[in-house]
C-alpha cells in the first residue's frame, strides 16, 4: 500500500501532522509512506523514521509539474490535511481509491471521505491531534486517539549545540530558557514592552540565562526588546547565541529548561523535543485548537480570554482578527505573572 499525506503549510502544522506517519507505520509496517510539504519545513521532519519519502514543493516549482508527479506515483490513499483548493486538486487527480480531506464544498467533489475540523477534544492531546488522527478512520477503526509529535535530532547536532553553549561560558547546570519573543507576524506577537516585564520577572525569580529564537532579519526587534529590559535582566540575555538555521535552533532548545514565548511553531517544536513550554496566545486565536498536551505543569498556555472572558462574549472571530491590537493592550503582564511564576517554579533548576 502506498500512502501520501499532504500538508503544505507552516512548521507547526507539518510537525503536528507528522503523527499520522507513526500511527500508519504501526498499523501498516510494510506500507510506503510519503509526505508532501513546503521546502522551508523540510528540516522539521528530518530523520523521522516513519516517513519513507518527502516530496518537497519549492517556491519556483510549477504546480502542474507537482500535479503530474503526484498522479504518476499511483497512490492507494491520499490524506489531505491542508484541504485548500490546490491540495484538493492534487487529491482529485491522484487516482487514489481512498481520498480523505476536511469537509469543504470543493473537497466533497473529489474526496471519498470528508471530516469536519470542528471537534471537541476528548483527551489531553487536544483537538489539533485528535482531528488529524480521525482522518485515518477510513482505513481502520482502531487507530490511536492521541500521539505526541516528535523531532529527531542526531547526537552530533546535540553535542554541537552543547559545545556552542559551553564556548559562550553558559553553565549548563544553571537554568536556561529559550525565549520566543516574536510571533510569525505582529498579530501574533505579545507587545514588546509587556514582554520585557515578563523577562524581568523571569530573571528576577530564577536568575536564568536567556537565549532567543530569531532570524538575523529580526535582530532589530530583538534589540528593541533588550533595551526595554532592566539592566540586571540584560546581563542574562545572550543575543549572539541563536540558531543559524532551524536544526541549530532545535538543538539549542534541546538543552533548555523551557521555551517561553508566543504560541506558534517554536512552542510546538519544544513540546516535540519534550522541553516544557509556556505559550502566550494571540487574542484572535482559538486556544482550544492548539493547546496540545497541556497539563498545567510542564506545558502551560495563557490567553486574554482566560482572564477577561467578557471581552470575547460578543466578538466574532472575524472582528477579533481586525481589532487585535486593542485586545493586546488589555493583555497586561500583570494578568500573566502568577501563572508564569508557577511555571517557573516547576521548570527551573
Amino acid at each position: 500500500m502506498k500512502i501520501l499525506i499532504i500538508q503544505m503549510k507552516m512548521i507547526g502544522d507539518v510537525l503536528t501532522s507528522s503523527i499520522l506517519f507513526e500511527a500508519l507505520r504501526e498499523k501498516y509496517p510494510e506500507a510506503e509512506l510519503h509526505y508532501l510539504v513546503f521546502e522551508h519545513t523540510l528540516p522539521i521532519v528530518e530523520n523521522n523514521p516513519f516517513i519513507d519519502y518527502v516530496i518537497v514543493y519549492k517556491k519556483d516549482q510549477r504546480f502542474s509539474e507537482l500535479a503530474k508527479n503526484i498522479r504518476a506515483q499511483k497512490y492507494n490513499v491520499v490524506i489531505d490535511v491542508l484541504s485548500n483548493l490546490k491540495t484538493a486538486m492534487l487529491t482529485g487527480i491522484s487516482g487514489a481509491k481512498i481520498k480523505v480531506s476536511y469537509d469543504k464544498f470543493y473537497t466533497r467533489r473529489v474526496s471519498t471521505h470528508v471530516f469536519s475540523r470542528n471537534i471537541q477534544a476528548k483527551t489531553i492531546a487536544g483537538s489539533a491531534i485528535e482531528k488529524r488522527l480521525r482522518m485515518l478512520s477510513p482505513l481502520s477503526p482502531d487507530f490511536p486517539t492521541e500521539i505526541k509529535p516528535k523531532i529527531y535530532l542526531t547526537e552530533t547536532e546535540i553535542e554541537k549545540a552543547k559545545a556552542t553553549l559551553t564556548a559562550s561560558e553558559i553553565d549548563l547546570n544553571k537554568t536556561i530558557y529559550m525565549i520566543g519573543a516574536l510571533g510569525s507576524n505582529h498579530k501574533k506577537t505579545y507587545p514588546l514592552p509587556y514582554f520585557a516585564k515578563l523577562l524581568d520577572q523571569i530573571v528576577g525569580s530564577t536568575k536564568a540565562e536567556l537565549l532567543f529564537n530569531y532570524m538575523p532579519s529580526q535582530r532589530g526587534e530583538i534589540e528593541k526588546l533588550f533595551d526595554l529590559c532592566q539592566p540586571g535582566t540584560q546581563q542574562h540575555i545572550h543575543l549572539n547565541i541563536y540558531g543559524k538555521n532551524l536544526r541549530e535552533f532545535l538543538a539549542l532548545t534541546y538543552h533548555c529548561d523551557a521555551l517561553i514565548g508566543n504560541e506558534g511553531g517554536g512552542v510546538n517544536m519544544a513540546k516535540a523535543l519534550n522541553v516544557p513550554s509556556f505559550a502566550i496566545f494571540a487574542p484572535p486565536l482559538n486556544k482550544s485548537n492548539w493547546n496540545m498536551y497541556e497539563d498545567g505543569n510542564k506545558n502551560v498556555s495563557v490567553h486574554l480570554k482566560d482572564y477577561k472572558p467578557k471581552l470575547f462574549e460578543v466578538k466574532p472571530e472575524k472582528q477579533l482578527k481586525k481589532e487585535w491590537e486593542p485586545f493586546y493592550q488589555k493583555f497586561l503582564p500583570e494578568l500573566i505573572e502568577n501563572d508564569l511564576h508557577q511555571f517557573l517554579k516547576n521548570n527551573s533548576k
